[in-house]
């Protein structure tokens, strides 16, 4: 495809992290929801070579299933001059980036969950954290394994998204950890892949996401309930510290999908694609939407503090403050 290029990525800089290591000798039950989620989690394990990874994909079909949503290149003078072919490889790959950006997010949470087996301070959590970086590895072993095999591209990570997912690995704190990690990404996620379940007719992509969907859920439950109370007597410096790093995570992930990448691979200003996606209904509504479960469950946390609502505002994502993270997986078949 000549019109199509993209950059080599380049390999990262090691980050330096530190964190305080936690050993815990009381090794009983203490938090019993915690321990039913360790039981749970161990026994929904799968294996994603036993996806039926024979069967083809109608690349023609899938390249014009909407995978770009909140990208809508469609909208730019530039999409006008392309050739049809052109036009069906560019879509192809817009969805491979989509896809990239779950990969490299969950190359992420697998680092995080393993530096919560370390870090948090009671062993329940510890269980599940171990088993979350099992599924951690087996979901970048599964989207990768798709995107080399399936679309035969990669895409480098989001600017956006690897400042956040540098911000949690290197913070020494357990529960900014879960905060980036259980509660935003995770969240952000698990809307992207409700969004991506029902709009795709690919089988095996279909499969695949179903599966990785009733592993994120438990994810988000996992964090939810260890924080759950964590917050409610904290001084009042400690948590606007809290309060910075969630206004900031959510900056960053309301305003990573505006086509930067895409612009830049294929020659386009990024000023004017920019200004597209920013304008475009479709684009607005879908990055809001994927605030649907980080916000309620922020609320949840004692977190929605005055000044926290104020820039949710801004964001135009306080609607989903009442919204229900549970009704939406039990619409999936997930609870």
């Amino acid at each position: 495809m000549s019109e199509f290029t993209l950059k080599t990525a380049t390999q990262e800089p090691d980050l330096a992290t530190a964190m305080q290591v936690v050993y815990q000798w009381n090794y009983n039950p203490e938090v019993e929801e915690l321990r039913n989620l360790y039981v749970k989690a161990a026994e929904a394990q799968w294996i994603g070579a036993k996806l039926d990874w024979s069967r083809p994909i109608d690349l023609v079909k899938f390249s014009t299933t909407p995978l770009g949503a909140g990208v809508p290149i469609e909208k730019t003078s530039y999409w006008r001059s392309l050739s049809e072919e052109t036009r069906a490889e560019l879509v192809r790959r817009t969805a491979a980036f989509r896809l990239s950006q779950f990969l490299h997010g969950e190359q992420g949470a697998l680092m995080v969950a393993a530096q919560l087996v370390n870090a948090v301070p009671h062993t329940d959590a510890k269980f599940y954290a171990a088993t979350q970086t099992m599924d951690e590895a087996r979901h970048v072993e599964v989207f990768s394994r798709y995107l080399r095999e399936k679309l035969e591209w990669q895409w480098p990570v989001n600017d956006e998204l690897k400042k956040l997912l540098d911000a949690t690995i290197t913070d020494s704190r357990w529960d900014f950890k879960y905060l980036g990690m259980q509660i935003i990404i995770e969240g952000l996620a698990m809307a992207a892949f409700g969004n991506l379940y029902q709009i795709t007719s690919e089988p095996l992509l279909k499969e695949l996401i179903h599966y990785v969907m009733r592993d994120e859920a438990r994810h988000v439950a996992f964090g939810v309930v260890s924080l759950d109370g964590y917050y409610a007597d904290m001084a009042r410096s400690e948590m606007r510290d809290r309060e910075d790093f969630i206004i900031y995570a959510c900056e960053l992930m309301r305003n990573r999908l505006v086509g930067d990448q895409i612009a830049d691979a294929m020659g386009w200003s990024k000023t004017e694609v920019r200004d597209v996606v920013l304008n475009s209904e479709i684009g607005r509504a879908f990055r809001s939407s994927l605030f649907k479960r980080v916000v309620p469950n922020l609320k949840r946390l004692g977190l929605l503090t005055p000044r926290v609502r104020e820039a949710f505002v801004n964001l135009d994502i306080i609607q989903f403050e009442d919204a229900d993270p549970e009704a939406e997986d039990r619409s999936f078949g997930l609870a």
